[in-house]
């Protein structure tokens, strides 16, 4: 395998190191049923294998609806692509109730914590080592990388931002999720929506 260049695609292990200095916050979403848009967002990282090496995947989620608010790629693993990803679901979306992550020192440092703090926003953190807590969000990677990465294999940075940004595109407007009664995350939130202002002209 190694002399024709072959290796088998994982997951990376530790890709969200904690920060043992950085404040935990607990986890608020046990039992909790999620109604309407905006009540929870969740994030994750994912890497992504390049010809050069990896780059890094940042993705905000609605989990009600599914939609994938805002995304950044990065070729480091600092706080920043994340809180910039952050201030833009914000600024188109609104504001989360809950905003739930797992503990990784890029999601508890004071970049990122200060934009939920700044917005009043409830910190919720999956416990550690469970990775179910934030099954959405890895439902989203791999249906990301088995319909399209791992089918296009990308040469360039360049190229990846742009079948990300079309895929994306597909999974909130044109693919059906069986979860949501075979409507799109689109569909989902905007629908919610207009029924909630009709409610207030009502």
């Amino acid at each position: 395998m190694h002399r024709f260049g072959l290796r088998a695609i994982y997951a990376k292990r530790n890709l969200s190191k904690a920060n043992k200095a950085h404040k935990k916050y607990p986890y608020l979403l046990r039992g909790k049923v999620i109604r309407h848009p905006n009540q929870v967002w969740a994030t994750d990282i994912t890497y992504i294998c390049l010809p050069g090496g990896h780059v890094y995947l940042v993705a905000i989620l609605d989990l009600y609806s599914r939609k994938v608010l805002s995304w950044r790629l990065s070729n480091t693993l600092d706080a920043e692509f994340c809180a910039e990803a952050l201030e833009e679901a914000i600024e188109y979306y609104g504001e989360p109730a809950i905003f739930n992550t797992d503990q990784g020192s890029q999601f508890t440092s004071d970049r990122f914590i200060g934009v939920l703090k700044k917005h009043e926003i409830e910190i919720s953190m999956d416990g550690k080592g469970r990775a179910l807590d934030n099954i959405y969000v890895e439902r989203l990677w791999r249906s990301l990388k088995y319909e399209d990465i791992y089918l296009k294999s990308y040469e360039s940075m360049i190229e990846l931002r742009e079948g990300i940004k079309k895929y994306f595109n597909f999974y909130n407007t044109e693919r059906f999720h069986q979860s949501l009664g075979y409507l799109t995350p689109e569909v989902m939130y905007e629908s919610f929506s207009e029924r909630e202002d009709l409610a207030w002209t009502a």
